[in-house]
């Protein structure tokens, strides 16, 4: 019966370290979503105005020719940076609580949250990245590590939650 006692605290020790680290890397990753939109939001307001990672190669006028080309124009694309980088930005604030007040005591709803969020986003606007040839390594980068790290401390912090539950 010691021994068994003794198990089941060795367990519950490892689910708690799964939970802190797994929750860690989840909060470290949402910081990261928030700051691509910080970027990108700062971007549309530079001279650069196109997104992080994207130049003539993918986009072949910069800011001064779209304004020239049309003003109403350049304001519109002006308008979904800020509309984009806020949805962003908010995504990745509303993770980052899901994780600290919920994953992180091992409630499986915010984890479900925290995933499903990021994931919803994602799903809906990376397709659009590949057929055009948006998907460069400067463009993407940044989000595809946030996103390594983020599944990382997905992975960790539910076998903490699972532990927990047995």
């Amino acid at each position: 019966m010691a021994s068994a006692a003794i198990g089941a605290r060795a367990e519950e020790r490892e689910g708690a370290r799964a939970l802190r680290i797994g929750s860690w890397l989840m909060g470290l990753a949402a910081v990261g979503f928030v700051g691509y939109a910080v970027i990108l939001f700062i971007r549309n307001f530079t001279d650069a105005f196109l997104e992080l990672g994207i130049g003539p190669n993918e986009v072949s006028v910069g800011r001064d020719e779209i304004q020239a080309f049309s003003p109403s124009l350049f304001e519109y694309v002006s308008h979904l940076h800020i509309a984009v980088s806020g949805f962003i930005a908010a995504t990745g604030l509303a993770v980052l609580f899901l994780v600290a007040f919920g994953v992180r005591r091992g409630q499986a709803w915010a984890w479900v949250g925290a995933v499903a969020a990021p994931v919803l986003g994602l799903a809906v606007a990376l397709p659009a990245h590949y057929p055009n040839d948006f998907d460069t390594l400067g463009h993407l980068g940044l989000i595809y590590l946030a996103v390594a790290i983020f599944v990382a401390g997905a992975l960790i912090s539910l076998r903490g939650i699972l532990a927990e539950r047995r």
